[in-house]
């Protein structure tokens, strides 16, 4: 909030402080001279030992703008109810060309020497300090993944990331268990009618030698043959 007045505007009215114990705190205060004169400006205070002002007298060049920074000392103990009755008095008046801020005087501000001045008073007040970002971030933004707290050793984010990426490695753990599984019974399958053939064989081979004297036989052969084709096919497949 700011002032309108004839020579200077000031911004803001409320000059509004963070309070904190034992800390230094500061603000800003902007004077803008509004006409094509110099016009020269002190700052006074009710409680001049609390606060410091730089600069607390000077010179507003012709349309153009000044930052007065406003200081208050540290704190020993804050008041109970958060109110402060502290004041600060602006004033302003019509300075000569040329005129610079060691040139300003007190009695270029005296009412009695006949000098129009122009005055604005400012109020204080005390407000909650800023408070400091929380490093865990509760919730989710809508849209976007929750977000894992960090833990005491640092490591959350570490086992976030683990608790996200591992359920692919389950699904693919589950589908090479299913083609294990299926392998396997193809294997014993195989096995099994190569040992049945086998038995087949060695009663055709026992009658063989009975009935022919020692000649191989065609079907024997040929039993033979589909054998290691079935051998190839499970050395293949496992």
């Amino acid at each position: 909030m700011s002032t309108s007045s004839e020579l200077l505007t000031v911004e803001p009215l409320d000059l509004q402080f963070p309070f904190e114990l034992k800390k230094q705190i500061s603000c800003s205060l902007y004077l803008t001279n509004k006409t094509d004169n110099n016009v020269a400006f002190k700052v006074k205070t009710t409680n001049p030992k609390k606060y410091c002002v730089r600069p607390n007298t000077g010179v507003v060049l012709p349309r153009s703008t000044c930052e007065v920074l406003v200081t208050m000392q540290a704190q020993k103990e804050a008041p109970s109810d958060m109110q402060c009755k502290d004041k600060f008095l602006l004033q302003g008046v019509i300075a000569s060309p040329g005129v610079t801020a060691k040139e300003v005087t007190p009695e270029m501000f005296s009412k009695e020497a006949g000098h129009l001045v122009e005055e604005t008073k400012l109020k204080v007040t005390y407000v909650a300090p800023p408070r400091p970002p929380s490093p865990v971030h509760e919730g989710s933004e809508e849209g976007s993944s929750p977000r894992a707290s960090v833990s005491d050793n640092g490591h959350g984010s570490e086992f976030s990331r683990f608790s996200v990426d591992k359920g692919e490695p389950q699904e693919n753990t589950s589908e090479a268990r299913a083609l294990i599984t299926k392998l396997t019974e193809e294997k014993q399958s195989a096995m099994q009618l190569n040992n049945r053939l086998q038995r087949e064989l060695d009663q055709l081979r026992r009658e063989s030698k009975k009935s022919q004297g020692g000649g191989i036989p065609f079907m024997y052969v040929l039993l033979v043959g589909l054998i290691g084709l079935i051998l190839g096919y499970i050395m293949k497949r496992t």
